[in-house]
């Protein structure tokens, strides 16, 4: 048994301590990697609930529920600053990819002092493909969303189509790592193939100033 919420406040303090010297850019990269670690534990409560009142299994909960919350959690942090402080397409994307890191990495701790750190190939796993799961599912979000406000299409069914794609992309990845074989594998690189096709339109946008 591991107590999450402690090992939040160990992580978090000297984040928190560093905000008050930080500024722009930067402060909101931090904010928002606090805001994805927070938003982690939450929806861990909130999913293990549904688990136990559902009666699903851990595979089935993992599949279809797990994918519906987390991407939840990580989305209303980022709408939420969305709309109140109407940010620019840079500080919008930067506050994607703090939530979607912050999550991972809190994830991940948790994890791993959960099952240990004796096994490389566990390691890896978690790190090249869980972790960067929640980084990718993220960062396809932002991009849909600022691809929707360029043609001032920003509405809720956009935002709702926003939104069911990381739930897709992240449903899909725990659907193909729940068996073995070569759909495990298929699954495990996933993420990170994904990350590599989202670099080209990156590149652009930051080629044209918007990144």
């Amino acid at each position: 048994m591991i107590y999450a919420e402690n090992i939040l406040i160990c992580i978090a303090v000297p984040f928190l301590i560093s905000l008050v010297f930080l500024r722009n850019q930067v402060r909101v990269f931090v904010a928002s990697f606090l805001l994805g670690m927070s938003v982690c534990l939450l929806g861990a409560y909130i999913g293990g609930f549904i688990h136990l009142v559902s009666g699903l299994s851990e595979g089935d909960t993992a599949i279809f529920i797990s994918p519906v919350i987390e991407e939840l959690m990580k989305f209303l942090p980022l709408l939420f600053y969305l709309f109140l402080f109407r940010p620019e397409e840079k500080s919008l994307f930067l506050a994607a990819l703090g939530i979607g890191t912050g999550f991972a990495l809190f994830e991940n701790c948790c994890y791993i002092l959960t099952s240990g750190a004796g096994s490389l190939t566990y390691i890896l796993i978690r790190g090249l493909a869980v972790g960067v799961m929640h980084t990718v599912s993220m960062l396809t979000l932002a991009l849909c969303i600022m691809l929707a406000l360029r043609f001032r299409a920003l509405t809720f069914a956009s935002l709702t189509g926003a939104l069911s794609v990381s739930m897709t992309f992240h449903g899909l990845y725990n659907l193909l790592v729940s068996t073995s074989g070569i759909t495990a594998a298929v699954g495990y690189a996933l993420p990170v193939s994904t990350a590599l096709l989202l670099y080209i339109p990156f590149k652009k946008l930051r080629g044209l100033g918007i990144l």
